[in-house]
């Protein structure tokens, strides 16, 4: 698969004092596919999204995203600022918190990335803006402030500002967990939308009918170790590991596996 893969993950390591958070960690995501990643708090998920476009430094291993591959390690050198905006430039991603500018409008939030790192004209970054605030339903929000919006509106402005950058891949860290329940489904239909489109994603995430429905692949993670991967169905509906059993049970208990779009 790596021949073909967009996202390229070998024997990835990063501890935080002796704290071992990934432990070998190996992941291939195919050019428009889409990964699910989904295990119970601490185990290192949202640490190996981070790792992806070096926001976190690992410890060893190698990440590849495109024709970009760095390695970590004994001897091993980051790259320089310029290199890690420029690839950072490719790696779109959305956070749990939205981090949006709150002194400029929703246009502006989404235009800065444009103008500033890719230098790009204001003219032609604003056209851009807006048609990227128009695919995630906003075009009306365009001259908002952050505070007038809500929660989920604010969220897909901040994807919105992430696709302003025309990234190569799209990774989402917990995108819906700090929302109220009723504004989850609208965030989830911009990510389902930019799967259809054949967007290459990663997605942490708690919303298991979700992925269920969007993801290609789906990665259960626990104690900085991948337990179990396949299918997204077949491992949600039928998963081989007792820990990935225990972990979904939890959902089928309280409903949570629900078809997707009944919430939405």
């Amino acid at each position: 698969m790596s021949d073909t893969s967009k996202i390229e993950i070998r024997a990835l390591r990063k501890s935080f004092g002796t704290n071992e958070v990934l432990k070998n960690i190996n992941l291939d995501v195919a050019k428009g596919g889409v990964v699910a990643l989904i295990g119970p708090s601490g185990s290192g998920k949202s640490t190996l999204l981070r790792c992806v476009n070096l926001l976190v430094a690992p410890d060893g291993g190698s990440v590849r995203v495109g024709e970009t591959r760095f390695s970590f390690g004994e001897g091993a050198r980051l790259p320089d600022v310029k290199t890690l905006a420029r690839f950072r430039a490719t790696t779109g991603m959305v956070f749990q918190h939205f981090n949006l500018f709150p002194h400029m409008t929703a246009l502006q939030n989404v235009m800065e990335g444009p103008v500033t790192v890719r230098r790009m004209a204001r003219a032609d970054a604003e056209k851009l803006a807006r048609a990227q605030l128009a695919k995630v339903g906003l075009a009306e929000k365009a001259d908002q402030y952050p505070a007038t919006l809500s929660g989920g509106q604010k969220q897909r402005v901040a994807i919105a500002r992430a696709l302003a950058m025309e990234p190569d891949v799209m990774l989402f860290d917990e995108a819906t967990s700090a929302l109220d329940p009723e504004l989850v489904g609208e965030v989830l239909n911009v990510i389902q939308q930019l799967a259809s489109e054949g967007m290459t994603m990663v997605i942490v995430t708690h919303e298991i009918a979700f992925a269920r429905e969007v993801a290609d692949r789906l990665i259960f993670m626990r104690d900085g170790i991948v337990v179990e991967e396949g299918p997204a169905r077949q491992v949600i509906d039928n998963p081989k590991e007792a820990a990935t059993r225990a972990f979904l049970s939890h959902f089928h208990r309280t409903g949570a596996l629900a078809p997707a779009n009944a919430a939405s």
